[in-house]
């Protein structure tokens, strides 16, 4: 684990060597206008697959319901890779300042979405994006923490959770020097981790959160975790 640790700090040190980008200025006269209605399509697309899943938990469905809402949701991700993947390889990464800010979200929704050799494949080009000002630091943030997590490492800045099925409730994922992830996530342009814990009806106290912490990892272990048991904005 320390060495773990350290890598991930030393990552979190080249990271913050990054302007934080929080803002863009956008020319609608050089957008790419043709790419930026497709990636429209595939930001729908990704969204309300997963909004409509959403509504029926949120609504007690019958569970048949929300299962083959979620079975959507994962055909869209799987038809959006392939035209997103495509689009990156040919033009790489692409900003709101090409594609609107709905397009270049697009590209990180369904990177974020993917499987695990797809992150990490585009993880670099998304690491350039943020030093050019082409994608929130934010984003860059997220996916950082769940290559992490699939790669069974710590996380940096507490954006990944998973279930826990023996009790039903959301605990926040390992978390590297939790004493100091605020500051981590202020760097990144992320709200403090108590304003986000509160989506998932949670308090977050970084005490309580350390001494849980060998409870968290016994249950990871034991748990095998899938896809299933995440979540995350």
């Amino acid at each position: 684990m320390k060495q773990i640790f350290s890598t991930l700090i030393l990552a979190f040190l080249n990271l913050v060597s990054f302007a934080q980008v929080n803002t863009f200025t956008i020319d609608s006269t050089k957008l790419n206008k043709p790419l930026m209605l497709v990636l429209d399509t595939i930001y729908k697309a990704d969204q309300g697959s997963r909004y409509r899943a959403m509504d029926l938990s949120k609504a007690k469905a019958a569970l048949s319901r929300v299962d083959s809402a979620v079975h959507a949701a994962h055909i869209a991700d799987s038809l959006n890779l392939i035209k997103v993947t495509q689009i990156l390889d040919k033009n790489g990464w692409l900003g709101p300042q090409d594609v609107g800010i709905d397009g270049s979200n697009a590209l990180f929704l369904v990177i974020q979405h993917a499987n695990l050799a797809t992150q990490q494949k585009y993880l670099p080009m998304i690491r350039k994006a943020v030093k050019d000002g082409k994608t929130l630091s934010s984003n860059l943030a997220l996916l950082e923490d769940r290559v992490n997590m699939r790669e069974g490492k710590t996380q940096v800045y507490g954006s990944q959770l998973f279930k826990n099925r023996s009790t039903g409730k959301m605990c926040f994922y390992p978390i590297a020097d939790p004493d100091h992830v605020d500051e981590r996530r202020k760097a990144m342009g992320l709200q403090p981790i108590a304003e986000y814990a509160k989506y998932f009806s949670l308090t977050w106290n970084v005490e309580e959160y350390k001494k849980d912490l060998p409870e968290i990892e016994k249950v990871i272990k034991e748990q095998k975790l899938t896809s299933k048991d995440f979540r995350s904005f």
